[in-house]
């Protein structure tokens, strides 16, 4: 939105943000004033609440086609309604009396597509698009049968976070823009169909299914998967889809699930989307995973086979009520969905697994932000680094880096160390609760904090605190320090072995310690290796361990970095077979952007995009493009 500017105004979170099934547009209060700067959405003049979708799916062409009815809210006074698309080809737009309506679409701009000007009569209160989208739409990914686990039948996800829904639905594409939906999809017979809504568990005969989401959600929670899956109920509320081959190893990695969603009731108030599943997508999926409501979408990746990974589902799980139920008004503000999300997941991984786990995952999580604050202060934008963010003129995806995750973390942690967390933990259960289906700006956050937190237990409110972690750049000097025994542990083996002692000495295969070493203290391990090792040193180790065929991904892509770094041949054909057959982009990044370091390794790094770059999505076909500077 590089030269173009338009005032977005959203309800604050303390007024009307669209929760009921049909908002007013508030004439005699003074709203918060929010300016997104990547839809072209003016919802002050007429916002969507409903969305009633019908659809095709195509395998043969890769595309879908449409009609999106849409029930929407205005003033008085409007006479059009925006909407976001990007690559959509627009047929008709009709009122809801079968009248034509007239539309205009904009000028196309990078990554923010085009305005879809809807005119309107005095009388429109419904209207639908009949559209359909292009082959390459950006949150669509349209898998062959060999990019499957069964390679049976096709496969087609979608992943609308950021600002990607606007490829597959027209629609205003912006986080602080809820509305409910209803949808009618047509797939071809013998597949299932699955959304961010109600679902079935089983094939339909015809290939048709409907789906309701009666609780109010933005666009980047619009989600939709199809393919050859089945399921399987792991809790009373929980349950996992996956291709057929992978159910069984998807069901036991994620046995705990209906345990993770009581203990985060008992943080933080009642799980408000009725049920949590989880579908095992297929490699190529870019994130870990993805809070989609009723249906978390996870990489397998995090099928370790001994339930090692499973933070990440506690991750998407808190996202429930981090995000999907309070969610950031603006992509500035994604701190406030990724930073809470975290500390919750923390809670929730020591609520179930105990203090000294989720410590593990703490000390993981400061090491990951100290080398993204070095990373990024060493960039073209340094900003970055700073809670709140100002992506004008950029891709939100930009801003999706560990800061908002991991110093947001740490900032609400201290909060916590600060008041103590029988105090935070009041604030936080009013938080989700007052704030429900509403998004927030950090500025209403702050006021929040102040009234309901700081105030209220007598405690003094520093203005120096926000300055130094919203709106500073870099990690303050008062983060929080974890602390792990176990970590001290691995720090000691490492000691001992750099200090001459041979790691089979120290490390013994029926030795108690490598029976309890868990996946944690194993990616400690290897991220603290020396630097300086030599050839002999990484063949001793990987005899020994095997790094290079270990079946955990977190595990692998620490070993794998050193593999590249001190040239270690022997882990070359395993690093190209990990890279062509994973898309998650948390691990694609560093081990190309390792490549990248030599003019040899470089080489070794294209040669090997050239053969993966097919199987990724967009998200991280996005990123991986600008490190390797690929010209196709």
């Amino acid at each position: 939105m590089k030269n173009y500017k338009k005032p977005f105004l959203v309800l604050g979170a303390s007024l009307l943000l669209f929760a009921c099934s049909k908002p007013q547009i508030i004439e005699n209060e003074e709203p918060m004033k929010v300016v997104d700067h990547h839809t072209y959405a003016m919802p002050n003049v007429a916002v969507i609440t409903h969305l009633d979708w019908d659809a095709s799916i195509d395998f043969d062409s890769k595309t879908i086609s449409g009609t999106a009815t849409f029930t929407i809210s205005k003033s008085e006074s409007a006479n059009q309604i925006i909407l976001d698309i990007n690559g959509l080809s627009i047929k008709e737009v009709k009122a809801a009396d079968g009248e034509l309506l007239s539309f205009t679409v904009g000028e196309n701009k990078p990554f923010l597509g085009s305005p879809l000007v809807i005119q309107l009569n005095a009388n429109t209160e419904k209207f639908s698009i009949s559209y359909s989208t292009s082959p390459e739409a950006e949150a669509l990914q349209w898998l062959n049968t060999k990019q499957t686990a069964d390679e049976k039948t096709p496969f087609l996800f979608t992943q609308s976070e950021a600002i990607l829904a606007r490829s597959w639905v027209p629609v205003q594409d912006s986080p602080g823009i809820r509305f409910t939906y209803n949808a009618h999809v047509k797939v071809p017979k013998g597949m299932l169909a699955l959304m961010s809504a109600t679902n079935p568990t089983e094939v339909s005969e015809d290939g048709n299914y409907n789906f309701v989401m009666d609780k109010p959600i933005p666009a980047y929670l619009l989600a939709l998967a199809v393919g050859t899956i089945e399921y399987q109920k792991v809790g009373t509320r929980t349950g996992v889809y996956a291709e057929p081959s992978i159910l069984k190893a998807a069901a036991y990695e994620f046995a705990d699930m209906e345990q993770m969603v009581e203990a985060a009731e008992k943080l933080y108030g009642p799980y408000q989307w009725g049920v949590y599943d989880l579908i095992v997508l297929p490699p190529s999926f870019p994130f870990g995973g993805m809070e989609n409501p009723r249906l978390t979408f996870a990489t397998p990746t995090i099928l370790a086979g001994d339930r090692s990974l499973v933070s990440l589902v506690a991750h998407e799980l808190a996202h429930s009520w981090s995000g999907n139920l309070v969610t950031n008004a603006t992509w500035d503000d994604f701190w406030l969905n990724e930073g809470f999300t975290v500390y919750f997941e923390e809670r929730i991984m020591e609520s179930l697994y105990g203090r000294d786990y989720s410590e593990m995952l703490a000390t993981l999580s400061l090491q990951d932000l100290k080398h993204e604050i070095e990373s990024i202060t060493a960039s073209a934008n340094p900003e970055d680094t700073k809670l709140k963010l100002d992506l004008e003129g950029r891709n939100p995806d930009d801003g999706m880096t560990s800061i908002a995750y991991d110093k947001g973390y740490y900032f609400l942690r201290l909060l916590e160390e600060k008041v103590g967390r029988k105090n935070f933990d009041v604030f936080l259960k009013d938080y989700f609760t007052s704030n429900a289906f509403h998004s927030m700006t950090t500025e209403a956050f702050i006021i929040q904090l102040n009234e309901k937190l700081f105030e209220k237990n007598g405690i003094m409110v520093d203005e120096q605190l926000y300055k130094d972690w919203i709106y500073g750049a870099g990690l303050p000097d008062n983060c929080p320090q974890p602390v792990s025994d176990k970590f001290e542990k691995v720090e000691e083996v490492l000691n001992s072995w750099e200090a001459g002692t041979p790691i089979q000495e120290l490390i013994k295969p029926e030795d108690v310690i490598i029976k309890k070493w868990s996946s944690h203290e194993w990616i400690h391990f290897l991220r603290n290796l020396p630097e300086n090792m030599t050839l002999e040193q990484m063949n001793i180790l990987d005899e020994y361990f095997q790094f290079t065929y270990s079946g955990n991904s977190e595990i692998l892509t620490a070993w794998m970095v050193h593999v590249i770094k001190h040239e270690y041949e022997p882990g070359y054909k395993n690093l190209e077979n990990f890279l062509i057959h994973t898309g998650r982009r948390k691990f694609l990044t560093p081990l190309y952007g390792e490549m990248t370091k030599t003019e040899a390794s470089l080489k070794m790094a294209r040669a090997i995009y050239t053969k993966a770059r097919p199987n990724y999505h967009y998200v991280s076909v996005n990123t991986l493009d600008k490190m390797l500077d690929w010209q196709e």
